[in-house]
């Protein structure tokens, strides 16, 4: 059976169209309102409406509401680490060398394809949706939304910077200055199709640094970003001429660590009921403790 939800416009949202109100006050996508429009799923004071129709005090617009038919990616048993729950997200700390979602040949074994058995498990058909990505090797702090509407204001709220993600990178060599901002563009790289590179046609990138602590060679980092290139740490610190640790694309192998010393440790969000600011952070990962330990001791000795 449909469910539908009524909303009365207000003196305010008057002169609206029906599809501004849609993407304005109730925050739906282009998407999600083409598939209402499809589903015959907008009514106005009971009739079929035009998505361009302007709206009066006092009217009455009833939307459908969607229910995700399927979780997008194949259900499949195996382990995640749930750092926060609400009713709109979860936040998942990624291990090492697991896909965020299935890409490519990899179908399975994804972070995707075990929350989705999570949410089975419980009963819940909700698609899988990630608000943003980790590359395969990095650890860490991934945000999922619960439903199309949660996706959509935390899309908004990463292009408006109020959701802003941490990271911690171990990176080679003593960083001068020990703080700041590399303001460089990235593009394709002109022969590695799988490659970024600084490049003054490509697309604005901006990372800001601060070192934590500082050991013989290496150096401790916590980065954040402006904006969320490929790649955009991974090549920024290269082309400052401090790759990160391990980084085998953009630095050099390490036999201290067997991929790149990089994990996002924390990220920040406006609460999409209370709109409250919450934080949530994952702890460092065991192989960046142990190389952050053994610089510690090295130092004393």
């Amino acid at each position: 059976m449909k469910s539908f939800q009524t909303h009365k416009i207000s003196s305010e949202q008057a002169g609206l169209t029906v599809e501004n109100y849609l993407k304005q006050i109730l925050h739906q996508s282009g998407r999600t309102i083409q598939k209402l429009t499809r589903k015959k799923g907008i009514f106005l004071n009971g009739k079929p409406v035009f998505l361009q129709k302007p709206l009066k005090v006092n009217d009455s617009l009833r939307v459908l509401v969607l229910e995700d038919a399927s979780y997008g990616v194949q259900p499949e048993p195996g382990t995640i680490e749930i750092l926060y729950e609400d009713a709109y997200l979860l936040v998942l700390n990624k291990p090492p060398y697991q896909l965020v979602h299935p890409t490519g040949q990899t179908t399975t074994g994804t972070l995707a394809n075990h929350l989705a058995h999570h949410l089975a498990v419980q009963g819940i058909v909700s698609t899988v949706r990630a608000v943003h990505r980790l590359d395969r090797e990095t650890s860490g702090c991934v945000i999922f939304a619960k439903d199309a509407r949660s996706q959509s204001l935390l899309e908004q709220q990463l292009k408006t910077r109020t959701l802003t993600r941490a990271y911690w990178a171990l990176a080679k060599g003593l960083v001068e200055p020990p703080s700041g901002t590399i303001d460089a563009p990235i593009g394709p790289h002109p022969s590695l199709p799988n490659r970024r590179s600084i490049s003054l046609q490509g697309e604005t990138a901006v990372t800001h640094y601060q070192t934590i602590r500082s050991f013989t060679d290496t150096s401790l980092l916590k980065l954040t970003l402006d904006t969320g290139r490929t790649h955009q740490i991974r090549v920024h610190l290269a082309h400052l001429g401090y790759p990160i640790l391990g980084d085998k694309m953009y630095g050099l192998r390490s036999p201290l660590i067997s991929r790149q010393a990089l994990h996002a440790t924390s990220v920040t969000f406006e609460h999409l009921g209370n709109k409250q600011s919450v934080t949530v952070a994952a702890p460092l990962p065991a192989d960046m403790a142990r190389i952050i330990d053994f610089s510690d001791s090295n130092e004393l000795n």
